[in-house]
């Protein structure tokens, strides 16, 4: 490929908010890049609103009228004369017709090109590039196939299957199937939900990885074609399909499958001239056979595991990239330093169901200290809308070992204080002392099926919980505080720490 000529990026504007938007202006304040941000009506005090060097109000609170406006970002871009848009993660980020709005708009895209945007996010176009690049994916039928065709083919593929919808996306359209007999119900059941939460009724039917591990590579290419993996993280730890907790390596990998798995995630990049930063998301099953998932074109939510046990600046690269620059390291130059733990801090209620928690936070008391990097969108005083999504933060540790990380993730979430709103804090210092989970010994069924934390709320416990509330204000005030208590344990973190170091020599 010719030498892509150096462009000089001297403003750019951040196309989204939390805190996803304030480590993209501190990447670029320390590049000496001026920082645009945008608000609507509910993010107006909000962190990265007050971090930019310039904030444009583009509308209410809805994401229609003012995040996934394609029309007032250009116009605030133009107003603010930025050089190029940095989209973040979720929003606009993996929607092809804006990164093209952006460059037709004569401004620097901080992304891959359009059409690996395209190609990765349409399941039928991914699947059928990543077979012809000799990429493993899971075994399944090709998209787009009538009813009657997918009955035909499914007992070849094998049970148990998975019914999934080609523009699904967070568990929608998307069905377990163990039997032929429950097969036709169910593939209608998804094309009707796809088609009412997608407008795309297709279907189509992938082999059930049962007992899987979530693994997913980072990539980084440049424009000249050189493409490196950055290892991989262990997302297994979800509920209803979302994330809660990541960690870097994995306690699975072993050096012969990493070097198999790495260079298979270079080959799908490379598949589609990626350019940037990028995630391959995989599935290894119980025998470490592994298969293509998806590509998600874009900066993770959990890269800063990546980056600290590699010591690289994912979002700076990114710049570079875009920049025309070449990467700044080889993959010979990459080597895994030390374990990283990310607990991802939510909103939410894990006592009641994680029923999503607003207010105004009254208190807050942020973790510090060797090893601990917090990610976060917050503040004392920040009132938490229903808008959109719930994370607040993430609270990232680092240890020489796998062991280490724990501890140091066990004290940061006990030093955590988040008063005013309830969050997810509990949930995570409970399974820091989940004996499957310290072992490695997890996969991605493991918080519905093996993981036990609040009780069943039965009505009559509703009445109770709500009657006692009334009596005893104090008390529910506490809890609405989240004041976490520490975890009392029978044994020391060092004696715990010698024990576990002994068990794995």
């Amino acid at each position: 490929m010719e030498q892509m000529p150096i462009i000089n990026i001297k403003k750019v504007l951040v196309a989204n908010r939390g805190e996803i938007a304030v480590r993209i202006i501190r990447a670029c304040r320390e590049l000496g890049i001026r920082t645009v941000s945008v608000y609507s009506d509910a993010d107006r005090e909000s962190l990265h609103v007050r971090q930019a060097d310039e904030a444009y109000h583009i509308g209410p609170p809805a994401p229609r009228e003012s995040y996934l406006s394609v029309e007032k970002l250009l116009d605030v871009a133009k107003r603010a004369k930025v050089d190029a848009i940095h989209p973040g993660y979720g929003f606009l980020s993996e929607r092809t017709h804006f990164a093209e709005a952006v460059i037709n708009a004569g401004l620097v895209w901080i992304g891959p090109p359009p059409e690996a945007i395209r190609i990765m996010g349409d399941k039928e176009a991914a699947r059928e590039t990543m077979k012809k690049a000799g990429v493993r994916v899971v075994p399944g039928t090709d998209p787009g196939l009538s009813k009657e065709e997918m009955l035909a083919i499914a007992p070849t593929i094998g049970f148990p299957l998975m019914v999934k919808a080609i523009a699904g996306g967070g568990g929608k359209g998307m069905r377990i199937v163990r039997t032929m007999e429950e097969l036709p119900a169910s593939v209608e059941t998804a094309m009707r939900e796809a088609e009412s939460a997608f407008g795309d009724g297709r279907v189509y039917l992938e082999k059930l990885i049962e007992g899987a591990r979530h693994i997913e590579f980072q990539i980084l290419a440049d424009h000249e074609g050189n493409t490196v993996h950055l290892f991989e993280r262990e997302c297994s730890i979800q509920r209803r399909h979302q994330k809660l907790v990541e960690e870097a390596p994995s306690p699975i990998m072993n050096d012969e499958l990493r070097a198999k798995m790495g260079a298979m995630a270079v080959a799908a990049a490379k598949a589609v001239h990626y350019v940037g930063a990028g995630t391959i998301e995989c599935l290894v099953g119980k025998d470490r056979d592994y298969y293509f998932l998806e590509m998600n074109t874009r900066i993770q939510v959990e890269h800063p595991i990546t980056e600290l046990i590699t010591g690289v600046d994912l979002v700076r690269e990114q710049i570079r990239v875009a920049r025309g620059r070449r990467l700044s390291f080889k993959q010979e130059d990459l080597q895994i330093k030390g374990h990283a733990l990310e607990c991802r801090i939510n909103a939410e209620d894990p006592y009641y169901n994680f029923m999503p928690s607003v207010g105004r936070i009254s208190t807050y008391l942020a973790p510090s200290g060797p090893g601990v990097r917090l990610d976060s969108g917050i503040y004392e005083g920040y009132e938490i809308t229903p808008y959109y999504d719930p994370m607040l933060a993430k609270l990232v540790c680092w240890g020489d070992t796998r062991a280490e990380a724990i501890i140091r993730m066990r004290r940061a979430l006990d030093e955590y204080k988040v008063m005013g709103i309830k969050t997810n804090i509990p949930f995570h210092q409970h399974l820091l002392n989940n004996q499957r989970f310290l072992a490695g010994n997890y996969d991605t069924e493991f918080v519905e099926h093996h993981f036990e934390f609040a009780p069943e709320y039965s009505e009559d416990m509703e009445q109770v919980a709500a009657i006692a509330a009334a009596l005893v204000e104090h008390v529910n005030r506490q809890q609405a505080s989240q004041i976490v208590r520490r975890n009392e344990r029978d044994t020391s973190n060092w004696k715990w720490l010698s024990r576990w170091e002994r068990m794995h020599r």
